[in-house]
C-alpha cells in the first residue's frame, strides 16, 4: 500500500498567484494586453505545473517482490524495486529511494553491505516499467529493516513537490554464527546425567568406574560379588559423579556493562557463543533456556513502527531509523526445552537481540529469578561485572543455584579480576577472547 500524497507548504504558490492576480489586475486598470496576456501565460503554466506534478506522483506506483527472510553471515541479497507509470503521459523525473537504517552502514565492515545504488532518478515512458536494483551482503547478525521505498517528483520549474512512501518495509533477519563446541563439561546440581563431575554429588550407578575392597559403611548393594566370589574378600563397586547438562543461558546485554567502544564486536561474540552453546546442548538432546535484558528488535518495530511525516525525504529516511533509547523493563525469556523447533526459535531471538537500557543484569536475575529453572546451570556470558552484578551472582550460588559464568573480554587481566571472587566462590568460570576461543570455552574448567 502506498502513503497518501503530501505536499510542501503552501508560500511560494501563494506567492506565485498573488504575482499573477496583481499582474492581471494591473493590465486591465492600465489596458496593457501585453500584462494581461503574461498574467494568463503565467497562470496557465502555473496550473500545467501542477497537473503534471500530480499526474506523476499519483501514476507511478512501486512494487517490491521481496518477503521476510532469514539468512547466514555472509550471505547476498539481491533488491528489486519496480516502478511503474500507469498514465499515458511520460514521467519526466521520478527519484526513488530505498530506505536503509543508518546504524546498519556504519563500521568497517557494515552490518549490511550495499553494492549498487538505492538511489536514483528515472525517466518513465507512458506504460512503462523501471527497476531500482542493488544488492545487500549480510555481515553481522541482526534483524534488519529493508526500506519502505520513498518517491519524489515534481515539476520542472521547481514550484512544486510530491513525496509519498512507493512499498512497506520488508525485514530480514541473519543469523548468528554457529561453532561447534569440543567439549561441554558444564554440569548442573541434578545427578545422573551424561557428564563425568570431579565433586562426588552422588554416584551413578550407570558408571562403574573400578572395585576396591569392601569397607564398614559400604551398602550391600555396591558388592562385587563376581569379584567376591574370585579372591574371597568382600569388594565393592566404585561409580563416577555424574550430572545432566542442561543450561540455561543468561546474557547480559545492558548499555553500562558493555561498553561502546567494543561495540559491535562484543555482543555479537556473545550471541556467537550462545548460539553455539545452545546447539551443542541440542544435539546432545538436553534442555537449554534463555534469558536477557537486550531488547528484541522485532518487538522494537512493532512497537514504533515506521509510519512518519513524509513529506520530505529526511522526515521519511529518520522514520526508519532506530530508536536509540528503550524503556522496555520486561526481560527476554524462554523456559528450557528440547528439540529442533524450540533451537530455531531461539537462535532467531538471538540474532534479534540488541543492546538495550532498561535492566541491570543484577536487576534481570531479580526479576526473572522465580522462573529460572532449578535443573539446569544458569550459564552467565558478562563482559563487565560490578559490586552489583558480583552479588547477584553469589547469592545465587548460595541458594543453591548451579552458577557458571563465562566472561567476554579480551584482556587477560580483566577476566582475572571479574572471576577471582567467582572462584573463590566455587563458581565455575571461563575466558572467552575471541570467536576461536568459543570450541574450547565450555571445557577448560576441566583442563585447569
Amino acid at each position: 500500500m502506498t502513503e497518501p500524497d503530501s505536499q510542501t507548504a503552501p508560500t511560494p504558490k501563494f506567492a506565485i498567484l498573488a504575482g499573477i492576480s496583481g499582474l492581471l489586475l494591473a493590465g486591465m486598470v492600465s489596458g496593457a494586453a501585453l500584462w494581461i496576456i503574461a498574467a494568463i501565460t503565467a497562470g496557465i503554466l502555473l496550473f500545467v505545473n501542477f497537473f503534471l506534478t500530480n499526474s506523476w506522483s499519483r501514476a507511478t506506483v512501486a512494487t517490491r517482490a521481496d518477503a521476510d527472510q532469514e539468512l547466514k553471515i555472509g550471505s547476498r541479497l539481491p533488491i528489486e524495486v519496480k516502478v511503474t507509470n500507469h498514465s499515458r503521459i511520460p514521467v519526466l523525473w521520478l527519484l526513488v529511494e530505498d530506505l536503509i537504517p543508518t546504524w546498519a552502514t556504519i563500521f568497517n565492515p557494515p552490518a549490511l553491505q550495499i553494492e549498487g545504488d538505492r538511489v536514483k532518478v528515472f525517466l518513465i515512458g507512458a506504460g512503462k516499467t523501471c527497476s531500482l536494483n542493488y544488492e545487500i551482503k549480510c555481515n553481522r547478525r541482526g534483524y534488519f529493516q529493508i526500506g519502505p521505498t520513498v518517491m519524489e517528483t515534481g515539476d520542472l520549474m521547481g514550484m512544486y513537490r510530491r513525496y509519498r512512501v512507493g512499498t512497506q518495509p520488508h525485514y530480514i533477519t541473519v543469523l548468528p554464527n554457529i561453532v561447534t563446541l569440543n567439549s561441554y563439561e558444564i554440569g548442573s546440581r541434578r545427578p545422573i546425567g551424561e557428564i563425568r563431575m570431579r565433586d562426588n554429588i552422588m554416584d551413578d550407578p550407570t558408571r562403574l568406574r573400578g572395585i576396591r575392597q569392601w569397607q564398614a559403611g559400604d551398602p550391600m548393594r555396591s558388592v562385587h560379588w563376581a569379584a567376591t566370589a574370585r579372591t574371597g574378600t568382600l569388594h565393592s563397586k566404585i561409580y563416577e559423579p555424574s550430572s545432566i547438562i542442561g543450561a540455561t543461558l543468561i546474557l547480559d546485554l545492558h548499555t553500562s556493562s558493555n561498553p561502546k567502544n567494543h561495540e559491535p564486536v562484543r555482543s555479537d561474540l556473545a550471541i556467537t557463543a550462545a548460539a553455539s552453546i545452545a546447539h551443542s546442548l541440542h544435539d546432545a538432546n538436553e534442555p537449554f533456556g534463555l534469558a536477557t535484558n537486550g531488547r528484541d528488535a522485532a518487538d522494537r518495530i512493532r512497537l514504533e513502527g515506521w509510519t512518519g511525516d513524509h513529506r520530505v525525504r529526511d522526515e521519511a529516511r529518520s522514520s526508519a531509523a532506530m530508536s536509540p533509547e528503550n524503556e522496555r523493563l520486561r526481560p527476554v525469556i524462554m523456559a528450557p526445552e528440547r528439540g529442533p523447533t524450540h533451537f530455531k526459535q531461539m537462535v532467531r531471538t538471538l540474532a534479534r537481540m540488541e543492546i538495550s537500557d532498561g535492566l541491570t543484569f543484577a536487576e534481570l536475575l531479580v526479576e526473572c529469578e522465580s522462573q529460572l529453572s532449578g535443573e539446569t546451570t544458569l550459564l552467565v556470558i558478562l563482559q563487565q561485572c560490578n559490586a552489583e552484578s558480583m552479588g547477584a551472582l553469589l547469592d545465587m550460588q548460595r541458594r543453591g543455584r548451579a552458577v557458571a559464568v563465562v566472561i567476554n573480554t579480551h584482556d587477560i587481566n580483566d577476566y582475572s579480576r571479574i572471576a577471582g571472587p567467582l572462584i573463590a566462590a566455587k563458581i565455575q568460570t571461563f575466558h572467552l577472547a575471541s570467536e576461536d576461543s568459543i570450541a574450547d570455552v565450555c571445557r577448560e574448567t576441566l583442563l585447569r
